[in-house]
């Protein structure tokens, strides 16, 4: 989007800064601020939603380079996840190492195996290469749940330890808060940074016309797999989060259905911007919320209805919510709020 007019930029990294005017600083700040400040206003369940917000954002992110940006789609992210979360929790339950050094541990080896499952995308895309990495999500759980039950726990799962930085353990819910904020907050920044790279804009070409990408001297083959690393690399990172979080693993934890949950964050958020992951991240998490917390005022009103009911109900609301935005906004939040700085930026005008 242009800028404002009155505002223009003098140089070249001043035209490059993600955090432009003085407004944009202080809105950061006092946004930084704020959230830090949350704990001490908020109760444990609102605490609990948001860490659970922040860890599956990071997962999000992650799926966004790949899917967002290069336009390879993924049905398999939350076994990418598990792969992260096992490989974590081999490392502090079994090797003892400290909970900061399994951390990129598991980040590095879920790319690894991201690289591998990333193969087939050099020669197949769309629904073929869809169903590739759902295959990789079967074969992955299958994976967890049958090799080595004696490390793995196999599918009866195995305690994790806390989270921990040196010989502080990480007990409480506002003491996990000030430790996944902040680490959200610079993945964050570092995804916005990746989008502003050579291999960033390399990624957008493949996702806009692969062919032309070629063309002009793209590597299909090596961004493709970046691509596939990258993202494996953030879900294993937040994998290694989760299970340190609720301190336990089984392969349930990483069903077909998150990696299902994953796309639709991006879809409802929009596809190809870090402010949409975001968005798209809280709404559906946050609704999610919402509609838990109605579920028991509901049972009340309607006594005969079962449990089943209300489950299958749900699920249908969230597929409508999906349709809805596929329909109406396909390009998600992101784009209304593009459409919303818009409007107050040329004010009165409305173009």
């Amino acid at each position: 989007m242009s800028n404002p007019c009155g505002v223009f930029n003098e140089n070249y990294a001043k035209d490059m800064a993600i955090v432009r005017t003085p407004a944009q600083w202080a809105i950061l700040i006092g946004g930084i601020i704020l959230l830090l400040c949350l704990p001490l206003f908020l109760g444990i369940q609102w605490l609990v939603t948001l860490n659970v917000i922040a860890i599956t954002l990071i997962s999000v992110l992650g799926l966004n380079i790949l899917t967002g940006y290069c336009g390879q789609i993924s049905l398999g992210q939350a076994a990418f996840m598990g792969v992260g979360g096992y490989l974590s929790a081999v490392l502090t339950v079994h090797l003892k190492l400290p909970f900061l050094l399994a951390l990129p541990c598991s980040a590095i080896g879920a790319g690894i195996v991201g690289l591998i499952f990333g193969l087939p995308s050099l020669r197949i895309k769309g629904f073929y290469l869809a169903m590739s990495t759902l295959a990789a999500q079967f074969i992955l759980i299958w994976c967890f749940g049958h090799i080595r039950p004696d490390l793995m726990g196999g599918f009866d799962g195995i305690g994790v330890p806390n989270m921990s930085l040196g010989n502080i353990v990480l007990k409480t819910e506002q003491e996990k808060f000030y430790f996944i904020i902040p680490v959200t907050l610079l993945i964050i920044f570092l995804t916005k940074n990746i989008a502003r790279t050579k291999a960033g804009r390399a990624f957008i070409a493949i996702r806009d016309n692969d062919l032309a990408a070629e063309l002009m001297g793209v590597n299909l083959y090596y961004y493709k797999l970046v691509a596939f690393v990258i993202c494996s690399m953030y879900a294993g990172f937040a994998g290694s989060l989760w299970v340190h979080y609720v301190r336990w693993i089984d392969p349930s934890h990483f069903a077909l259905m998150d990696s299902i949950w994953f796309l639709a964050m991006l879809i409802v958020g929009g596809m190809g911007s870090v402010t949409g992951a975001v968005f798209g991240t809280i709404f559906m998490r946050g609704l999610n919320e919402i509609v838990m917390y109605s579920v028991p005022a509901l049972q009340t009103l309607i006594p005969s209805a079962s449990s089943s009911v209300f489950a299958a109900a749900l699920q249908l609301f969230f597929g409508l919510v999906i349709v809805l935005f596929l329909i109406f906004e396909p390009r998600g939040l992101a784009h209304l709020w593009e459409k919303f700085k818009l409007s107050y930026r040329l004010w009165p005008y409305p173009y």
